[in-house]
């Protein structure tokens, strides 16, 4: 490890003011590293050039363009601009959290001799799944992506032991796991507002939250069917989702339609209000298919909240007893939220709340910095509620056999550039986006 303090440079794409997980990692990371003695340094995307430092460090805003059909999301496309402030900025590590259109950031990295770690926020195969492409498709296309990503940097950091497997399946030697984790002191059951709930389900119903983005690789229509197949059976149950994206519009009235009591609150910027509302659910569902670890279901934990998330998703290594899974539609939801709610209340609380602690962020901190082989000063990161220690990574022999790697790259120029969001899966007009008709319940 590297003995004194580093300047590690953090790279992020699909930044926007409603951004949820993603924001919330980069600002508690970025947090750890500087009370570990570091100098983090974090570029992201926006609408004007801006230059600031934070309690998350310095952070850089590059002018980028709305990438069509995310809902607000930017990107990073001026390269040479991008050159120009890594050379300037001479970083000790980077750190990118984007495995499509900054791939190239790994390359850079290698001709600057600045070790480089990617760390993957999704995977590619779910991503690839819920964007409709059947299975082996899927699989192959995932493992040419994951081939370039191994590749391109010194380590790939995953999150959970589902969010490796396919990274490990083609045989990648340079991945190390590290979790994420959450703030136990802003998110714990006191939250829980009695007000809240009497205006939410008036009449005692059984109150549903949802924290997600609504777009398609969320499936939220999967929270709409639950309300429905709990209502089918005689349930009272109420749906409160708070999140935007491209699909509210379709989202909305489909449950209007349906008269499901579903209440869409939109982007809740305010954390408390947003915890409050974690604390105040009876239970909180987590319908991605994709998620390689899932802070919202791990919030919600963290207040007190039980969760049932998709068995699709790595979101059952992190529930561990304080929640379930189900597959990915309404009825296996509906189902699993029955069974979730024959456990006593405070024994599903206790769990919750208990399993959330094993993930507090300076665990997760340590673990990132271990990632990067970076000095942790004795006494500024704890290692108390460490879920699991990364495994270090093998620099004996090359992370991918050359030959995959030329398959690899001869076989995706024009997938490449069609990620992360082909416009014919989520085309600009919100009424255009694919909402299945299976989601009306």
């Amino acid at each position: 490890m590297s003995g004194g303090p580093l300047r590690i440079v953090r790279i992020a794409n699909f930044v926007a003011p409603a951004s949820g997980g993603l924001r919330t990692a980069l600002r508690a990371l970025g947090a750890g590293y500087l009370a570990a003695g570091h100098e983090p340094v974090l570029i992201v995307p926006g609408e004007r050039a801006s230059d600031r430092h934070t309690g998350q460090g310095r952070v850089i805003t590059l002018p980028g363009p709305v990438l069509p059909g995310t809902g607000g999301y930017r990107v990073l496309l001026d390269r040479s601009r991008l050159r120009r402030l890594l050379a300037e900025l001479a970083p000790d590590r980077l750190e990118v959290s984007d495995r499509t259109t900054l791939r190239w950031t790994g390359e850079w990295a290698r001709r600057a001799r600045v070790p480089a770690l990617m760390v993957s926020h999704e995977t590619a195969h779910g991503v690839l799944r819920t964007w409709g492409l059947g299975e082996e498709g899927a699989r192959r296309t995932a493992d040419f992506l994951n081939l370039r990503t191994a590749r391109a940097y010194s380590r790939v950091v995953c999150t959970t032991e589902w969010a490796e497997r396919e990274f490990l399946r083609i045989g990648a030697r340079n991945v190390v796991r590290a979790p994420l984790g959450v703030d136990l002191a802003d998110r714990h059951p006191g939250l829980a507002d009695p007000a809240l709930r009497a205006r939410l389900a008036p009449d005692g119903e059984l109150l549903l939250a949802m924290c997600a983005r609504l777009s398609v690789e969320k499936r939220p229509w999967t929270a709409l069917e639950t309300v429905a197949g709990l209502r089918a059976r005689g349930e009272r149950v109420v749906l409160v989702v708070a999140g935007d994206g491209p699909l509210r519009g379709r989202l909305a009235q489909r449950a209007a339609e349906q008269r499901l009591p579903v209440t869409f609150l939109g982007h809740v910027e305010d954390r408390a209000r947003l915890g409050a509302l974690q604390a105040t659910a009876d239970l909180c569902l987590a319908p991605g298919p994709a998620e390689t670890f899932g802070l919202a279901a791990l919030e919600a934990l963290a207040c007190g909240t039980p969760v049932v998330a998709s068995a699709s998703s790595a979101l059952g290594e992190v529930l561990g007893p304080a929640g379930t899974t189900a597959a990915d539609h309404g009825e296996a939801f509906a189902a699993a939220v029955r069974e979730l709610l024959r456990r006593p209340e405070p024994a599903r609380r206790q769990a919750a709340r208990a399993r959330a602690a094993c993930f507090g962020w300076p665990a997760a901190v340590e673990g990132f910095l271990r990632a990067h082989e970076a000095a942790v000063r004795v006494g500024a990161v704890s290692t108390a509620g460490t879920a699991d220690s990364p495994r270090p990574a093998t620099d004996s022999a090359p992370p991918v056999p050359e030959s995959a790697v030329s398959a690899a790259d001869s076989a995706l120029p024009v997938l490449d550039a069609a990620l992360p969001v082909p416009d014919a899966v989520l085309p600009a007009a919100d009424s255009a986006l694919p909402v299945p008709d299976s989601a009306a319940g």
